[in-house]
């Protein structure tokens, strides 16, 4: 299923958008306090990857290490029926709906009991087949798994979170935003920034926004940030000769599109306009590994993979890729930047089955009037980690913004969205290193 679809009309990103400069109004930027970091966290690198549920990499790790909260190994809903073995093969040919009608449909209610049912009237709103057997998959737990690799940190040198939430029912870029911005932006997939590659392969209606963001707040207090995106210059560089850069030849889809190529609309930053395709900013992902070893490597940086190497199932893509590639990244990072906190997340669910009832009527919840979507994995590894614990405290993506915004800013919630009432990720590290869990 392309993410490139159900685009919002004129009209529609017309009322969107004055939604937004209302929010922005209700929520200006706190005053500059300090930038010295109240941990001895010195740089976080947040990995983003893509469209797995908890139960999807770690139900049967749980299971098996008796690590997991009682709700993680709770029957099934669809027991004694077994699930589908998550596989690299399973995942090249199949890519869930995880639209939000259909996901909404699945989670009926927080009874997670539809994933396996055709919903027919969402399959026809969404264009796309919603329900399937095969929505209920699992990785196996040990060394033949796919994601063998994760189990294994989460058993020793990570930090597991097993109540780690997607903000929003829905599509990755509507879930991405609330790593920058903290609250509700649009539905779906259905913005496109005004960015490099947005007119690739073919021109697309553009926007951007104004919310109060983590970039704009970041640069306001000093601290440097990144978002490292492999592709980016192969992307800049043919778009300025008024071309759009072929498929690399290790991409199994050979498209000149998602997973292919860069996507703008992977990148947070690339929606707001003082922040698109600056230099400073928006950096290839080959720069990465020099800037940690040379000392150059910003205090918040974000990563994010091509399509292919971030796990998104379909389009002949396997989940093996994008453990190689978060795993190359982890090494490049922790080999050089002894200070690093390192965050392995995914966007969204991916329309993938979980047991855990997202929670409601939350102060989250409250903050946009949106509900939270499925569990989603969350590591961490490196500096100040409780490795081979689980964390049960609830977190989202806008916990990983209250965490910057506490090491780095001074105070929390100067996004004024989510990030004024989620829990901290103090939960995932020692007591030595003073982050609140809350």
């Amino acid at each position: 299923m392309s993410r490139r679809t159900l685009r919002t009309t004129a009209a529609a990103l017309a009322a969107l958008l004055a939604a937004s400069a209302a929010s922005a109004a209700a929520a200006t930027p706190a005053a500059a306090t300090t930038t010295v970091p109240r941990s001895p966290v010195r740089h976080v690198v947040v990995i983003v990857q893509e469209n797995h549920s908890f139960d999807t990499y770690f139900a049967s790790y749980c299971a098996a290490s008796g690590t997991c909260s009682a709700a993680s190994t709770a029957p099934s809903p669809y027991a004694p029926l077994q699930p589908t073995p998550l596989t690299d093969l399973s995942t090249a040919s199949y890519d869930p709906n995880h639209f939000q009608a259909c996901e909404q449909a699945e989670i009926d209610g927080g009874r997670m009991d539809g994933y396996l049912t055709p919903h027919v009237a969402q399959s026809l709103s969404t264009g796309y087949p919603c329900g399937s057997p095969a929505n209920f998959a699992q990785a196996a737990a040990g060394p033949g798994s796919p994601v063998a690799t994760y189990q294994q940190w989460a058993g020793t040198t990570a930090a597991l979170a097993d109540s780690y939430f997607q903000p929003l029912v829905g599509a990755s870029s509507s879930n991405d935003m609330y790593l920058w911005t903290t609250r509700y932006v649009f539905t779906d997939n259905t913005a496109e920034p005004n960015a490099v590659g947005s007119q690739c392969p073919t021109a697309r209606t553009t926007t951007s926004f104004t919310q109060p963001n983590l970039g704009s707040l970041l640069s306001s207090h000093g601290v440097s940030w990144a978002w490292y995106a492999q592709g980016y210059d192969v992307m800049r560089s043919a778009t300025a000769a008024g071309t759009c850069p072929a498929p690399p030849t290790d991409c199994p889809a050979q498209v000149p599109t998602y997973p292919c190529v860069f996507d703008p609309s992977d990148v947070p930053a690339e929606y707001f306009a003082d922040q698109a395709d600056q230099p400073a900013h928006l950096r290839d992902y080959s720069r990465l590994a020099d800037d940690a070893a040379s000392g150059t490597l910003p205090a918040v940086s974000f990563v994010k993979g091509l399509g292919y190497h971030t796990e998104h199932p379909g389009y002949g893509t396997t989940v093996s890729d994008g453990v190689a590639f978060v795993r190359q990244t982890v090494d490049d990072v922790l080999a050089h930047v002894s200070d690093a906190l390192v965050l392995v997340t995914w966007d969204e669910s991916g329309g993938y089955a979980d047991r855990v009832s997202p929670p409601t009527g939350t102060a989250a919840n409250a903050v946009d009037g949106q509900p939270y979507g499925p569990r989603v994995p969350l590591l961490a590894l490196g500096a100040g980690v409780a490795g081979g614990t689980v964390s049960h405290v609830q977190l989202e993506h806008s916990s990983i913004a209250r965490f910057i915004e506490w090491n780095w800013l001074g105070s929390t919630g100067q996004l004024g969205g989510r990030d004024a009432v989620v829990n901290n990720l103090g939960s995932l590290l020692t007591p030595s290193m003073h982050v609140p869990s809350s």
